[in-house]
């Protein structure tokens, strides 16, 4: 029986391969032009990345010529990370790595965990303003010449292709968000061969001296010949199609055979290397890569190559290897995890970039804090499931406590053995399986870590080497933070301590101040400013630095502030004050030297005085807004010579005047030239709107940060004249 289709067309009965939903469809044409990408650029392999739906994460949605699971160290990573990727994303910018070697400098953590040679170039999926995701792309990388790659210009075009689409499909109300895992696209076969032509292949290669095998991009045998299958040791041809040699070879599982493997197929290029075969046997592999596959020549040799009798092997390796791509992602987050800081980098790192990695649905960071867990971090996990176990003591019969306690893990790969293990365990709905690491760091219990996966897990024995790594890993990241966190809230106390705790309001005047220190880890340095009121009218704004930046240089300034602040309450002009100071610091003889500028503020006559020691010169935004550099005349540092003079300077002081007073390390930068670098404040003060101090005072340092990495501390005093009253 048939049915009839609308038309006529006749249509056989039985059941219909279901319709493509809208989903798979739009993933169908990402997926186009993707292939489309590496087509149209020439290049041999390429990734789509999508920002998550919280915007602050991108993650891996497809492949095309290389499997998916060489950058399982980036399935999912935060926009705040260092990669090619992230930084197109974040800075909307094509990043172009056409040289291996220029990849390992700027890119460490990236070229650690895909250690081959290999270029890569990533650009922004951009449409407008709208950031979308990103493409990464891949070619060999014979040298350091953009020639040798592809064209940057198809490059970008592939990147617009690409965003055009997403905005088009979220504009339907339809956005293509990251899939729960990533993908890796089927290649066609290159070319179509009858079967005629396919027997008449096979028995060419047959009466081949050597053995030949073929194997496809994911590492798996699609073609054997029987004198391949003979020299691996294998019983037949057909027992090993569909596996991959280091998984179904007894004697192949030296992780250099991945490795090789997968150095061909990321960089494209021939590769070769021996192998022992038990029990003495020397074979040679010739790899021969291209976008389908790799083909594979193995001949009988010598050691190192040779045609030398092999020695007789008598060890044999015992257990599973580590998978190759289990170890590189573990020297990844190694080298991520000695890049954290604080607590909080140690907690973002773990709990967004460690949970894609591993395949784990959540995770959880918890420390040991005066006898008792804190959870310090989470994801994926429902947080009242966590209040369960947030500030049990260390006695607790928990796994989470109880693997701290023991310093041994535990592995649960189902509901059930964890239940067995610890009866009041809560169950929460799709989770099956879980790890409980001990973080112990120089043999004191740090914390826990607890992984769970959305389905029964084994756990083999070489993945829980990689687990048990992981935690100590984790582990010292944490301890180091935590000694990191507390000396930087007693540098930010100190700190604190030794700049003003507020400015005094003065009639008239809009005040703002800001301090940074230069260095991360070291929240506190020699910079000061200060200001001071005499009486209703008159006060003294001073600024300064001292040499250095660091506890040394704090501990002077904590004498040097003090010192010039009791010389303006006193009511000494500029010149004055200055000149005292300069005396006692000779006097102290502390090795160091200060500069120093200082106005004295004239609000009822409108007018200041200012006087300098050697200290970067004021940037003056008159009330029209056209802005100049106060070129005052110079003063020596404080603390050279006990004699010197410090000239003044008068100017006036008319309503709507901003007086900028600043240490150079808010303009010097690397590279440019010191002039240029305070006419750039005094042309961002003069593009500035009229506004208030604070915000114009956050403008000047988030300007700062952004424009290149800083290396002195930045003090900043910016001092407005009321345009009324």
């Amino acid at each position: 029986m048939c049915a009839m289709r609308e038309g006529g067309t006749a249509q056989p009965d039985g059941p219909r391969p279901p319709s493509p939903t809208a989903g798979s469809l739009r993933r169908a044409e990402l997926d186009r032009l993707l292939e489309l990408a590496v087509r149209d650029t020439g290049v041999h392999a390429g990734a789509v990345f999508l920002l998550a739906s919280d915007g602050q994460t991108l993650r891996l949605e497809v492949t095309a010529g290389m499997p998916a699971e060489y950058l399982a160290p980036w399935f999912g990573v935060p926009l705040s990370s260092r990669f090619p990727v992230t930084d197109a994303v974040r800075e909307r910018r094509l990043v172009w790595l056409g040289d291996p070697e220029e990849l390992a400098r700027r890119y460490p953590r990236t070229a650690i965990a895909l250690p081959y040679h290999h270029a890569v170039a990533a650009a922004p999926l951009l449409t407008g303003a709208t950031v979308w995701g990103a493409l990464l792309l891949f070619w060999p990388g014979a040298g350091s010449t953009r020639a040798d790659g592809p064209s940057p210009e198809r490059v970008r075009a592939a990147g617009r292709r690409l965003g055009r689409f997403l905005r088009d499909a979220a504009g339907t109300g339809h956005a293509v968000g990251p899939g729960p895992t990533p993908r890796t696209l089927v290649q066609p076969p290159a070319r179509k061969r009858g079967p005629a032509q396919a027997l008449a292949a096979a028995d060419l290669v047959e009466r081949l001296p050597w053995g030949s095998c073929s194997l496809d991009l994911e590492g798996r045998f699609t073609y054997v010949s029987a004198t391949a299958a003979a020299l691996l040791g294998a019983s037949s041809p057909d027992d090993l199609i569909g596996t991959s040699p280091w998984q179904s070879l007894p004697g192949h599982t030296d992780p250099a055979f991945e490795d090789h493997f997968r150095a061909t197929v990321v960089s494209r290029k021939p590769g070769y290397f021996t192998a022992m075969h038990p029990p003495d046997q020397w074979l040679a592999f010739e790899l021969y890569p291209d976008d389908s596959g790799v083909s594979v020549r193995i001949s009988p040799t010598g050691p190192g190559g040779d045609s030398q009798p092999a020695p007789t092997r008598t060890e044999t390796f015992q257990g599973e290897p580590i998978r190759l791509g289990e170890v590189y992602r573990v020297l990844h987050l190694a080298a991520a995890l000695s890049e954290t800081v604080g607590v909080s980098d140690v907690v973002d790192l773990v709990t967004e970039e460690m949970l894609p990695a591993f395949g784990a649905r959540t995770v959880a960071l918890l420390a040991a804090e005066d006898g008792r867990m804190r959870v310090i971090g989470r994801s994926g996990y429902n947080p009242s499931l966590l209040e369960h176990f947030d500030g049990v003591p260390l006695t607790h019969p928990a796994p989470a406590v109880q693997v701290l306690a023991t310093g041994v893990p535990s592995f649960y790969a189902s509901f059930d053995e964890l239940s067995r293990a610890y009866p009041p365990a809560p169950h929460q709905k799709g989770l099956h399986a879980w790890a409980f690491l001990p973080l112990i760091a120089s043999g004191r219990p740090v914390g826990s870590c607890v992984f769970a996966f959305d389905r029964p897990h084994p756990f083999p024995d070489q993945q829980r080497v990689v687990f048990i790594a992981l935690a100590g890993l984790i582990a010292q990241a944490l301890e180091r933070a935590r000694l990191y966190d507390t000396s930087n809230e007693l540098a930010k106390t100190l700190q604190a301590a030794l700049l003003p705790d507020s400015l005094p309001d003065l009639p008239g005047l809009d005040v703002a101040a800001r301090y940074l220190p230069s260095v991360r880890g070291v929240d506190i340095g020699g910079d000061f400013y200060d200001l001071v009121r005499v009486d209703d009218s008159t006060a003294a704004a001073v600024i300064g630095d001292v040499q250095g930046h660091n506890v040394n240089a704090a501990a002077l300034m904590g004498r040097v502030r003090p010192a010039i602040r009791s010389h303006a309450a006193s009511g000494a002009t500029p010149s004055q004050a200055l000149a005292q100071a300069n005396r006692q610091l000779v006097a102290m003889d502390p090795g160091r030297f200060v500069s120093c500028l200082y106005a004295h503020l004239d609000l009822a006559h409108r007018r200041a005085v200012l006087a300098t020691a050697g200290h970067p010169p004021p940037v003056l935004r008159r009330p029209d807004g056209h802005a100049e550099i106060l070129r005052l005349p110079p003063g020596v540092l404080l603390g050279i010579d006990p004699d010197a003079d410090y000239p003044a300077t008068e100017i006036p002081l008319t309503p709507g005047t901003v007086l900028a007073l600043y240490t150079d390390g808010l303009v010097e930068t690397p590279g440019v030239d010191m002039d240029d670098a305070m006419s750039g404040l005094a042309t961002q003060l003069a593009r500035a709107s009229a506004q208030p101090m604070d915000r114009l005072a956050t403008t000047l340092i988030d300007h700062a940060r952004q424009t290149a990495p800083r290396t002195d501390d930045i003090a900043l005093l910016l001092i407005g004249l009321a345009t009324t009253g």
